[in-house]
């Protein structure tokens, strides 16, 4: 017999629900047996499944979180090796309100808008910061970009 899939590949495997031949490279296992694409319904987990209006909804609270958090940023007094901790914090606070705005749904897509939020927030500090230092300086700090990719990394961490 053929797979009716594949109609050049010989097989003498049926799907255990409809009984079509179905041959290896078409086959799903499943717990109650070999199956057909068709039969199994293979289906997305219900977690990483998000629409449209949570990814809107990740967007605004991700720069919101973003924009509040990057105003209050520059008057901590805390500066060089500390400014991790800070970043880490900022991160973990981002990540966390993007993960609850969205009922704790995951996906690459919720984890660039995380990623994305923390540099939206380095970006207002680095601008309230620049009247003070220039705005080239502020923003290429050494200390404070390692911060970044820091808060960025648990910021998307949250989302995985």
């Amino acid at each position: 017999m053929r797979c009716a899939l594949h109609p050049e590949t010989e097989t003498n495997l049926r799907c255990s629900k409809c009984g079509q031949f179905i041959c290896p490279k078409c086959l799903v296992q499943t717990p109650i047996g070999a199956r057909c694409p068709e039969c199994a319904a293979l289906k997305r987990l219900p977690v990483y499944d998000v629409s449209a209006v949570f990814y809107a909804r990740a967007i605004a609270a991700g720069l919101i979180t973003a924009s509040v958090l990057g105003a209050i940023w520059p008057f901590i007094p805390l500066g060089g090796f500390l400014s991790l901790i800070i970043a880490a914090g900022i991160g973990y606070a981002i990540g966390e309100v993007v993960s609850l705005s969205v009922n704790r749904k995951r996906g690459l897509r919720l984890q660039v808008i995380a990623g994305t939020s923390m540099v939206v927030s380095y970006t207002i500090r680095s601008l309230l910061e620049a009247p003070h230092l220039s705005f080239v300086h502020s923003f290429l700090n050494v200390y404070v970009l390692i911060a970044l990719a820091l808060g960025i990394i648990i910021a998307v961490s949250r989302l995985r």
